[in-house]
């Protein structure tokens, strides 16, 4: 009994990792990508209210581990562990997303140190960008390194032309050449 306790136990940690570079994959080529910007979109703008568009996607993973668990429960207590770890996945997720980094909480906390604050840092890199191109760091709970993210954001260039675009913008029509 110890030793299946233990095997299950294994299964739910291994699917919870796994599930970060699941969700890493889905962030970049599925809610960055062409077929689900329309939902991801929402989360990249300002929006008003307590939910996005983008909390979709949470129903949607969410009924994969709620079925995991029903079929588990009558077939196979393995898809059941791994009903359980995508669970604690996307409650980690639910912690460090929503909470730390947007503040979606109705209480705030700011870390200034240690690993939460790269984790923020991380995420704020990735909403540095306009659009659904040239973001970095994907994942959710894993924040590569500070300096490895800043020095990508400088060789794409995007910040700059950003700023550049803004800058155009806001100057409005009163600069704009002459023409003929």
């Amino acid at each position: 009994m110890t030793l299946d306790f233990l095997l299950y136990a294994l299964i739910v940690l291994v699917t919870v990792v796994a599930m970060e570079g699941f969700a890493w994959g889905a962030h970049k080529y599925v809610m960055h990508g062409r077929s689900g910007w329309g939902w991801h979109k929402s989360h990249h703008e300002e929006t008003e209210g307590l939910f996005e568009k983008n909390d979709l996607y949470a129903v949607v993973f969410s009924v994969f581990a709620v079925a995991l668990f029903f079929v588990g429960h009558y077939l196979s207590p393995i898809l059941l562990a791994i009903g359980w770890g995508i669970t604690i996945y996307g409650l980690l997720y639910f912690v460090a997303h929503d909470g730390l980094v947007h503040q979606r909480w109705p209480f705030h906390y700011v870390p200034h140190r240690g690993y939460a604050k790269r984790l923020v840092q991380a995420h704020r890199l990735h909403h540095a960008v306009e659009g659904r191109d040239h973001c970095v760091s994907f994942g959710f709970l894993y924040a590569p390194p500070i300096d490895k993210l800043k020095a990508e954001l400088r060789r794409s260039g995007v910040l700059d032309r950003e700023r550049i675009e803004r800058s155009v913008v806001a100057q409005g029509a009163a600069h704009a050449p002459v023409r003929d």
